[in-house]
């Protein structure tokens, strides 16, 4: 005896008809399945081809449940294989009403479950995309940001830009800690303090900066607020003398009314001098050891470790 099985294509079009079909439904004996289609219009030889012939030529499922060669007893089965369990006496027509409400709560759980995996593949896109707006920010400030003020160097490079408290909110705030012999940490508010302490390091103290704008050396993250978290490493020179490393990171927040334009509210700023440095370890590329996410720890005020420098 050869058996077949019909299956249940979710919106299967068909040459002379849309909508869905039968799931998996058993059907006993070749003759039956033949039955069901016009063999010799359609060269039918096999069960797998009465089956096709079968899902190509239903108008809809329940036409095909309707056709005498679809037992009442072959239904009845198929539900009681499925786990629904309907009462013995239920006559074809209600049992052919229990397999369609039966196929369309699986057809809408399979759409809603495409969505849900749509939803969520477009929420990463998004993410994925905003990280790297965040990203090409901070690297476009930090460009600017250090040719800007190592262009206040007595010897270097002038730029058609000018330096000063214009480029920082009136409440920003900077914390400055430097470890050279001993560790010294200063505090400065308002813009006009923080920029001219700034300002000193290049100009009075003849410091550069140059920063690692790599992948390792730098950091960006918004917080809820809009802050843009911008955490950058890289080393300190004095003439031909590398000084040291450092570490800077800075808090941006756009300017409302004037379209792009970001302004400074924070600046930490930490340098370790070489003589504080562990032995054995050569000043290349400063690297920011900690995550792009857990910047927001540093913005909620926590602790973390400031350079790991990589070793060679």
């Amino acid at each position: 005896m050869a058996s077949g099985r019909l299956r249940h294509p979710t919106k299967r079009r068909r040459r002379n008809g849309t909508g869905p079909c039968g799931t998996r439904l058993p059907l006993v004996r070749f003759d039956r399945l033949l039955g069901c289609v016009r063999a010799s219009s359609t060269g039918v030889r096999s069960p797998a081809e009465a089956i096709q012939a079968i899902l190509v030529y239903s108008q809809s499922a329940e036409e095909l449940l309707k056709r005498r060669k679809v037992y009442r007893e072959i239904i009845f089965k198929y539900l009681s294989g499925q786990g629904i369990a309907v009462p013995p006496s239920s006559e074809k027509h209600q049992l052919i009403a229990c397999v369609r409400e039966y196929w369309d709560r699986k057809l809408t759980s399979r759409v809603s479950q495409s969505g849900e995996r749509t939803t969520h593949a477009e929420g990463h896109e998004k993410r994925q995309k905003s990280q790297d707006d965040v990203h090409n920010l901070g690297g476009e400030f930090c460009q600017w940001y250090f040719e800007l003020l190592n262009s206040q160097h007595p010897l270097g490079v002038k730029s058609e830009e000018t330096w000063g408290p214009q480029h920082f909110w009136e409440n920003a705030k900077m914390k400055f800690c430097y470890n050279t012999v001993e560790k010294n940490v200063e505090d400065y508010d308002g813009a006009e303090m923080v920029s001219l302490r700034l300002l000193s390091l290049v100009k009075e103290e003849y410091l550069l900066f140059n920063p690692n704008l790599t992948a390792d050396g730098l950091k960006c993250a918004m917080s809820r607020h809009g802050l843009v978290l911008v955490a950058v490493a890289g080393t300190v020179h004095r003439g031909n003398i590398c000084l040291g490393i450092f570490e800077q990171i800075f808090g941006l927040i756009r300017c409302p009314v004037r379209g792009n334009t970001w302004k400074i509210k924070i600046v930490d700023l930490k340098i370790v001098g070489q003589d504080a440095l562990e032995p054995g370890i050569q000043i290349e590329k400063p690297s920011i050891k900690y995550e792009s996410n857990q910047l927001q720890e540093w913005y909620d005020g926590r602790e973390l470790a400031v350079l790991e420098p990589h070793k060679y």
